[in-house]
This record gives structure tokens, C-alpha cells and sequence, in this order.
């Protein structure tokens, strides 16, 4: 990591109402990585990706009826701070991820018991481990300083595969009539 990092900063405004642009603004910066600085200030480490999602944003905001500004800026002091932040968001979203790892591979497991190998129970469980893996990816994509989570919401997914392996194995038996 560099000393000096440039960062993509934009300060908007919004009308108060209606709250829903106000949510919109913030569920794309959430979705691009982005962390708050303070109200309506958000930053994301600048790359290509980055100032293509917030000059979009930037162009849409003015288009609700407010302002934004779009800023390069290094930090001059507490770059470690906002580093901290942005690790912390996408620890946080690792961390969801592993969770619900956890949940498909309970799924998973609860479904082997019961005997349920069906197709449909696979493909079902097969769908939410694709999207699963797809949030890892977009994580990892906006995911600049390595957050420490990151392996271990890995590792998780590569559980939930292996167990559905495991799953599809024993359906792929069960429709054969050689037993689970």
C-alpha cells in the first residue's frame, strides 16, 4: 500500500423530500464500497471503476434537483482513519457473507437429513450459493486494502461448495435408485 493514496471524494445535496432519492443516493455508495466521511461527504479509493460509478452518481444527483461535487483529494492527515473505515465496511460485509454461508450450509445439512435430494431442492440451494459467491466478488472488487475478513468469508463459500457437491452427489444416487 502507498503512502499516499488518491481518493475520490464527493459532497452532495439532496432535497429533503422525497427521503426515497436521499435512500437511492446512499444504497449506490454503499454498493460501490463508498464510506462517509461525514454527511453527504463519501469517499472511495480513485481508480477507473471508481469515478465512472460516482460521476454517474454525481450527474444523477444534479438530476434529483440537487448539487455534488466530485473531488481527488490525498489525505494530509488521518488517511489511517478513513483506511480503518473502509476496511471496517467491507469486513462487514465479509462477515455477512460468512454468516450466510453458515445458514445455506444448515440448509444444506437440514435437507441431507430429512433425505430431500431432489433436483429442486439442489438447484434451490445451488442459486443462493451463486448469488452468494457473486456479493463475495463484488466485495472483493471494491476491496482496495485486503479487509481481514476476506479469507474467512472465502473459506466459507468454498464449504458451502464443497457440501453441495456432496448434496448434488447423493441426489444424483438418490435418482438412480442406489440409495443416499
Amino acid at each position: 500500500m502507498a503512502d499516499r493514496i488518491s481518493w475520490l471524494v464527493l459532497l452532495y445535496r439532496i432535497p429533503s423530500e422525497p427521503s426515497r432519492l436521499r435512500a437511492a443516493v446512499w444504497r449506490r455508495l454503499k454498493a460501490a464500497g463508498a464510506v462517509y466521511l461525514a454527511g453527504s461527504v463519501a469517499a472511495l479509493p480513485a481508480s477507473p471503476a471508481a469515478e465512472r460509478s460516482l460521476r454517474r452518481l454525481r450527474h444523477d444527483v444534479c438530476d434529483m434537483g440537487g448539487s455534488a461535487q466530485l473531488l481527488r483529494a490525498e489525505a494530509l492527515a488521518g488517511q489511517p482513519d478513513v483506511i480503518a473505515a473502509f476496511n471496517a465496511a467491507r469486513d462487514g460485509q465479509y462477515i455477512d457473507i460468512a454468516a450466510r454461508c453458515r445458514d445455506l450450509l444448515t440448509e444444506i445439512e437440514s435437507a441431507a437429513t430429512a433425505g430431500h435430494f431432489t433436483y429442486a431442492k439442489l438447484e434451490e440451494k445451488a442459486a443462493v450459493l451463486a448469488k452468494l459467491a457473486g456479493r463475495y466478488e463484488q466485495v472483493r472488487a471494491v476491496d482496495a486494502f485486503c479487509a481481514s475478513e476476506s479469507e474467512p468469508a472465502s473459506s466459507a463459500l468454498a464449504g458451502c461448495r464443497e457440501a453441495l457437491n456432496g448434496f448434488a452427489e447423493r441426489t444424483y444416487r438418490a435418482e438412480d435408485g442406489n440409495g443416499k
